[in-house]
């Protein structure tokens, strides 16, 4: 388990680590590869969310390690997570950070800006979600 002070980030991958350019792959957006090592530095787990697969797939995941980040987990939630089609592909994470937010995405200065400086982005992790006659 992390620390409280630590996120699981699900990030994006055309239009949020690189300029959207699919299926090729766009130059780096400015001041993405080097926020995402300084938030996996700082212990967040870092989750590539993508909807490249197969082979574009592998190549994303190859150009962002020779720019410095392996990711903790590919497409899943955790690295062992075996997908048999038979449950939701939606990711636990604490933080999704993609081109299609409403709104955009912002530049990554701000991405850890927000990320670092807003204390609601600590997600405390104990609490159990209640069921509606419980409040």
């Amino acid at each position: 388990m992390l620390p409280k002070d630590h996120l699981i980030i699900a990030v994006d991958f055309d239009g949020t680590i690189v300029e959207d350019e699919y299926p090729e792959i766009g130059p780096p957006r400015l001041f993405a590869f080097e926020t995402l090592k300084e938030l996996k530095k700082e212990g967040h787990r870092l989750i590539l969310w993508t909807y490249r697969s197969g082979r574009k797939l592998q190549e994303a995941v190859d150009f962002c390690h020779d720019n410095g980040i392996d990711f903790y987990a590919v497409n899943k939630n955790y690295p062992e997570e075996k997908f048999e089609g038979k449950v939701s592909r939606k990711i636990h994470a604490d933080i999704f950070i993609d081109d299609r937010n409403l709104g955009g995405v912002p530049g990554w200065g701000e991405i850890y800006k927000i990320i670092k400086d807003n204390p609601e982005a600590e997600v405390p992790r104990s609490k159990k979600k209640k069921w509606f006659w419980m409040f």
